[in-house]
């Protein structure tokens, strides 16, 4: 548990920050950044740090949940994304098809992951929504802010790269820390 919360509000922001260090955030991405030369491997590690948080975490949260092939699924989806993209190159004027595959690629790992924590959080919502709600607003609120920060820069800009892994790992932490303390009881509904 606090190896999770340490990489979720210490690794992950450090790392997420320090990589992105010295550039303009709304005229550039982690794309670009991440295939500028002495970059590339930092850009590999960030892709392991975040996915590795992301589908630990996920697995844990998703395994107290009722019928959860869907989101083991979107989960792994998610991962597999991350890692391709971020093995795949972005050099759109030398290798403009693999560039349009790393984008592809990036943004279904970001979809996928997105999909992934509203079908848990739904589950969630469903069996307590007292307890759960607070969550639901705050995926929802994630999804709003990074569509502003879209319209903003017109691109997936690397502010609004950085403000989706950071909300998305904080969220996750919290969701997790909520999933395995041992005095909150779910209701189990029926249609699930």
């Amino acid at each position: 548990m606090l190896l999770i919360t340490i990489t979720a509000y210490i690794i992950i922001p450090i790392y997420t920050l320090l990589f992105a260090w010295g550039t303009d955030w709304f005229t550039t991405n982690f794309s670009v950044l991440g295939n500028l030369y002495g970059r590339k491997n930092i850009f590999l590690l960030w892709g392991i740090i975040v996915g590795t948080y992301f589908y630990c975490v996920l697995k844990r949260v998703i395994l107290n949940l009722p019928r959860n092939e869907k989101e083991k699924a979107f989960s792994i989806a998610a991962l597999l994304f991350l890692t391709f993209g971020v093995l795949t190159p972005y050099l759109p004027d030398a290798q403009p098809f693999q560039s349009v595959l790393h984008v592809v690629l990036s943004f279904m790992a970001s979809f996928s992951l997105l999909i992934c924590l509203y079908m848990v959080i739904w589950k969630l919502y469903c069996m307590n929504q007292a307890e759960y709600q607070p969550y639901l607003i705050c995926i929802m609120g994630i999804t709003m802010i990074s569509a502003v920060l879209l319209i903003i820069s017109g691109i997936v800009s690397t502010a609004l790269e950085i403000f989706f892994i950071l909300s998305c790992s904080a969220l996750l932490q919290k969701l997790y820390s909520k999933v395995s303390s041992p005095r909150l009881y779910f209701r189990w509904p029926e249609e699930l």
